[in-house]
Formats: structure tokens, C-alpha cells, sequence
């Protein structure tokens, strides 16, 4: 690709820093050198052999796995992550130093005083143990402000003085109160901190973060953009189907909306700007496409793995139940860009800068075969998602030695086992601090009692419940990750839907998907404004036209809560009648939103096209029979005006 199709990495990274955007570590916030780059190096290898034995080897109890996961992932995070502006960025301060010291000492602290901590925590705790205590919760909130700002940190805090202080609450927020004591050991609890977002963290996620830290040292990243250029480049709006190709494969294992805009979009936005694209709409296309990765199976971020957790259920229920409304997703983004492009005269990549499928195959396709294996591992055979993720990691280190400049030696593989624990490091701050909420949230009860709020305020009503919903998650998303954000929800939003008879499984996913959403919607669109520091455009302009690129996704979740047959739920003639009218309403909807259907459409046409998407939306089969007449009146109209 030419110079002036890539933009600088550097600069990238600049911009991002300038936006306030912390969802994804582009670069270490340090750069240490000499004795204390191999002891920060060491610290990172050991992690990565800590979690492999555990998961692999020889289990140890909750208590000493989840603390150490937590322990680990602090140490990086004070050595990495300056705590203020004006900190030192070659060594490590003093301060640092102290909330080392602060994380540490409560571990060995229970280590030794174990057999007696588990029956006085949260019960009748000592002196010893409330101070303790205070320190680990102290340290969680510092990893939690370093890693993803202030908004969680505070929200922490503000549970925390909940938890105190909820005698003086009013209403159905009323509780008790709890001791300082009483609270923070119950804080640094398995019902706390060690919680299940902890749980899904030290046992899933880390794994497949490590596992992404072997794609990307494989060079198999790039194979996957060059894949998506020989699939989509050709066609009209090329570009920016390419990057629906290249999202989905690589957001579905980074977790994170903002890393994947990172690394495909320094590919993706200036080639479609080169195509044509205006630069707000090519930055609201890779916001849209990188937002969607996170909800395409078989990995689906780190939320995904807590709500198998949740729910009880297998992990491979919860893919397969995503598989419908992920391929509805992108199927209405391949219609938007589809639509856009005719609508705007753009068409696709010119012949030599599409790279030779079968070349690429030739050289890198053997890359492929560790994501098979992945699949197979989790959908077929049933295993758990860390013991696919190992093998997946095994299969890649092995058939990166077919060719040399993919090959994953010795020095490659230990280098990459310590980038992959600096990798992992935010979503355990941010599930470390989901676990202070979720833990206020258990011991007060406003778990349960938020349930009965959002059935009281909306009156029963089930459309109003989801639009509560849909709302507080994408609020709650906004200032936090997705894993943090639905981690929170679905403790005090989804036994609220579950009351309304909702399946437990639609509930869940109706969550999950509007925490993933929230990375397009300003005033706090991570997403759209990585997406705007890539593409140079406005950072508003990119946030609007991302959440316009992707309405449908705003529309999916209601589908498959009011027609479970998309979650597959129902019988097969049920999920059949359900994929095929919602594919039909999602294209008619994109035209009704970009005002291309054959040709140009009038704002009649465009009225009749919006209405037919929202029959075929909705369960039914006489209101599919309604959204398909209404389609085909257009659709004749368009066809006879574009001969004439």
C-alpha cells in the first residue's frame, strides 16, 4: 500500500491520547529501560505461565487464582501506567511503588490467614482484616482510574459510599447501612472483587487476549485485512465492505470496539478515503463495523464469557444463540455501505491495489487454521473456551513454522506471552472494579430492588422496560468497557426483563448488545471518536453518522426479544421464517435510511420502505406479509423508473 494510503501509527496514538481514549492500550504509558524493563517483562511472563498452569495444569482454589490474577495485572498496570500527568515516563515513582506494596500486602496477608479469613469476611472481621481490605479496594479503584479514567472509578466510589451510607436513601434505594468493616471485607470477597466478573476475566479472557497477541505477532492481522480486500474490495463501496470483513474477524477477539477501530482502522479509513469516502462518513463506517465485532461468535469480546457464566449455561449456547442477530448486524452494514456508495457514485477497488486471493492463500493461509480449531474446539466438540483458547494457541505456533516470516520461535513466543499480560491488564482493572458494584449491589439487595423499579416506572409495560434498558446500558457504556458495562446491567436490568417473561438468554444478549453499542453513541462515542482521530474528521460528525450507519443494530435487539426465534428459541420452520424476513427487513430498512433501493428514491418511497422494515421486524407472519407487499409496491416502482 502506498505511504499515503497509511496513516502513521504515531500519530494515531497522538490523537487518541488527545481524545481521552483509554479503551485500548495503543502503546505502554511507559518506557522503561534496563533492570526495570526485564523486571516489568518478568512480571508479564510470569503472569501468562501463572494463568496457563492453573487453566491448564493444576487448578488451585478461587481465592488464590482470582487474587493473583488481580495482584498480577496491578503490578503492570503501576509500573506501566503513569498515575498523573507530570509522572516520570523512563522510571518508576515512589507512589507507584506504594500501590505495589498496597496490593501485595492484602494477598499475602489472606494467604497466611486463610483458614480463618473465610469465616470472619463480611461476617465479624478484625481490625487486621477491614485494613487490609481497605487497601486492595483502594488499590482496584487506582488500576480502574489509570486504565479507563475516572468515570468507573467514580461510579465505584459512589457504590461504595452507597453501601455506608444507604440508611439515608429514600424509597426502594433504602437499606440499613453496612460498617466500614463489614463492607470492605465483603469487598475483597468472592462475592465482591474475586466475583464473576473476576472469574470470567482470570479464567477466559486472559487466555484469548493472549491468544490475539499471537495473531498479531504471526502476522496473521494483516492476512486477515488482506483476506477481507480479496472478499469485499471488488464490489461497489469496496472499501467499506472490506471493513466489515476485517472487523468481524478481528473484533470478535479483541473485545474491545476501540482496539479493533486501531488496528484495522489505520488500514481500512484511508483506503476508503482514497476510494472516495468522505472522512466523517469512513470513520462512522470502521466505528460502526468495529463496534459489530464484538458480538460475533465464536468469541464475542470478554462480555460474552461472563454472561455464560451468569446465565449457567455452556458457552457455545450463548454463541450459537448470537450467531442470527451478528449475521443480521452485518448484513444491514453491507446494505448501508451498498446503499451509500450507489447513492454517492463509489465503486470499488481498482484491480492491482486488491491483493491475489489465491497468492495470499497460497502464503498466508495456513494462518486460518487456528481460528478452524478455535471454532471446532468451542462449537463442536463442547470444550471450554480456555482450553479451545490453548489449543488454538498451540495450532497457531505450530503452522507459523511453515514459512519464515511468520514463524513464532522461542524469543517470539516469550516476548508475546509477556505482551499478551500487558494486554490484559485494563479488562482485569475494569472487571476488578464491576466486582465493587456488583458486590454493593448483592449485599444491599439494590440488585433486586432495581428490578422492581424499572417494572414499577414502566408500568409493566414490556417496550417501555426495554427502552429503561436500553437506555441505562448505553449511559452506563458510555463512560466504561463493554465487559464493565454489561457486567453492571445485567446484575440490576436483566432480572427485570426475566420478570417479564423474557428468556433468560434474549435478556442478556438485549443488554449486552446496547453495552456494545454505546462505543457509537455521543457525547461518549470511544468508538466513532478513535474512528475521527484516524480519519481527521470531526469527532461529533463521525459519532452521528456511526449511530445512522447503525440503526439497525439499535433495532436487532427488539427483534429477537419480541420474535425469540432469532436467539433460537422456537421451533425450525420459526428461526427459518425469522432470518429470512429479518434479512429482508434490515436491506429495507438501509434503503429507507440512505434513500437507495434500485435508484434514487423519493421521501413516499423511503416512508413505505421504512414502514415495510418494521413489519418485517416485527413478529408475525400477517405483518410479514404486510412488510413484504409494501417492499415489492417500491421495488416495482424503482424498477420501472430505472428503465425508464
Amino acid at each position: 500500500m502506498k505511504d499515503e494510503k497509511v496513516a502513521d501509527i504515531k500519530e494515531v496514538e497522538q490523537k487518541l491520547q488527545e481524545l481521552h481514549i483509554k479503551d485500548v492500550e495503543v502503546s505502554p504509558g511507559r518506557e522503561l529501560k534496563g533492570p526495570l524493563y526485564v523486571a516489568v517483562f518478568m512480571v508479564g511472563l510470569a503472569m501468562s505461565f501463572f494463568h496457563i498452569y492453573v487453566l491448564t495444569i493444576r487448578a488451585i482454589d478461587p481465592w488464590y487464582f482470582r487474587t493473583m490474577h488481580v495482584v498480577f495485572a496491578a503490578v503492570l498496570i503501576f509500573a506501566l501506567i503513569p498515575g498523573w500527568k507530570k509522572a516520570p515516563r523512563n522510571r518508576i515513582h515512589y507512589i507507584d511503588y506504594l500501590f505495589i506494596l498496597l496490593i501485595v500486602a492484602p494477598t499475602v496477608y489472606i494467604f497466611i490467614e486463610f483458614d480463618e479469613w473465610i469465616y470472619r469476611v463480611g461476617v465479624v472481621p478484625n481490625q487486621w482484616d477491614f485494613f487490609f481490605s481497605l487497601l486492595f479496594v483502594i488499590s482496584v479503584v487506582e488500576m480502574t482510574r489509570r486504565t479507563t479514567g475516572l468515570p468507573l472509578a467514580i461510579l465505584s466510589g459512589i457504590f461504595i459510599l452507597y453501601g455506608h451510607f444507604g440508611n439515608y436513601m429514600p424509597g426502594l434505594f433504602y437499606h440499613k447501612g453496612y460498617a466500614w468493616d463489614r463492607m470492605m471485607t465483603y469487598l475483597f470477597s468472592l462475592d465482591g472483587i474475586l466475583s464473576l466478573p473476576i472469574l470470567a476475566s482470570a479464567h477466559y479472557i486472559f487466555l484469548f487476549v493472549l491468544f490475539g497477541a499471537f495473531i498479531e505477532s504471526s502476522g496473521a492481522g494483516k492476512f486477515f485485512v488482506d483476506l477481507a480486500r480479496c472478499a469485499a474490495g471488488r464490489f461497489r463501496g469496496g472499501p467499506g465492505k472490506v471493513s466489515i470483513i476485517s472487523s468481524a474477524f478481528i473484533g470478535t477477539a479483541s473485545g474491545s470496539s476501540v482496539a479493533n477501530v486501531v488496528v484495522d482502522g489505520v488500514f481500512n479509513i484511508p483506503m476508503m478515503k482514497h476510494a472516495g469516502f468522505k472522512a466523517h462518513i469512513a470513520g462512522a463506517i470502521e466505528a460502526m463495523n468495529s463496534a459489530g465485532g464484538q458480538i460475533v461468535p465464536p468469541v464475542m469480546g470478554a462480555g460474552a464469557f461472563l454472561m455464560a457464566e451468569i446465565l449457567g449455561i455452556p458457552y457455545a449456547k450463548v454463541a450459537l444463540a448470537a450467531v442470527i442477530p451478528a449475521a443480521l448486524y452485518y448484513f444491514a452494514a453491507y446494505w448501508m455501505i451498498d446503499f451509500y456508495s450507489a447513492s454517492a457514485g463509489l465503486w470499488g477497488m481498482k484491480r492491482e491495489d486488491i491483493p491475489v486471493f489465491r497468492k495470499i492463500m497460497v502464503e498466508k493461509g495456513y494462518l486460518l487454521v487456528s481460528l478452524v480449531v478455535l471454532g471446532v474446539a468451542l462449537m463442536v466438540f463442547m470444550y471450554s473456551p480456555y482450553r479451545s483458547a490453548i489449543l488454538a494457541i498451540i495450532t497457531l505456533i505450530i503452522v507459523s513454522w511453515i514459512r519464515k516470516e511468520t514463524r513464532l520461535g522461542p524469543k517470539s513466543i516469550v516476548e508475546t506471552l509477556a505482551k499478551g499480560a500487558r494486554g490484559s491488564i485494563e479488562i482485569a482493572a475494569t472487571c476488578a472494579a464491576a466486582g465493587i458494584i456488583v458486590g454493593v449491589l448483592t449485599q444491599t439487595g439494590l440488585g433486586m430492588k432495581f428490578a422492581m423499579i424499572i417494572i414499577n416506572y414502566s408500568g409493566g409495560s414490556l417496550i417501555l422496560a426495554l427502552i429503561f434498558t436500553m437506555l441505562i446500558a448505553i449511559i452506563l457504556g458510555m463512560g466504561m468497557p463493554t465487559t464493565a458495562a454489561y457486567a453492571i446491567s445485567a446484575s440490576v436490568l436483566a432480572p427485570a426483563l426475566i420478570q417479564l417473561k423474557v428468556p433468560a438468554i434474549a435478556a442478556h444478549l438485549f443488554i449486552f448488545y446496547f453495552a456494545c453499542l454505546s462505543a457509537l453513541t455521543p457525547p461518549v462515542a470511544l468508538a466513532a471518536f478513535a474512528a475521527a482521530a484516524i480519519a481527521n474528521a470531526k469527532t461529533w460528525d463521525v459519532g452521528w453518522q456511526s449511530m445512522r450507519f447503525a440503526i439497525a443494530g439499535f433495532i436487532i435487539p427488539f427483534m429477537f426479544v419480541y420474535g425469540p426465534a432469532m436467539v433460537l428459541i422456537g421451533s425450525a420452520t420459526e428461526v427459518t421464517i425469522a432470518i429470512i424476513t429479518g434479512l429482508i427487513g434490515t436491506m429495507a430498512l438501509s434503503g429507507a435510511v440512505q434513500g437507495w433501493l434500485l435508484t434514487r428514491t423519493t421521501w413516499l418511497d423511503r416512508a413505505l420502505l421504512l414502514a415495510a422494515a418494521l413489519f418485517l421486524i416485527k413478529p408475525g407472519w400477517r405483518t410479514d406479509l404486510i412488510g413484504l407487499g409494501l417492499l415489492v409496491i417500491v421495488f416495482v416502482y424503482q424498477y420501472t423508473k430505472m428503465k425508464k
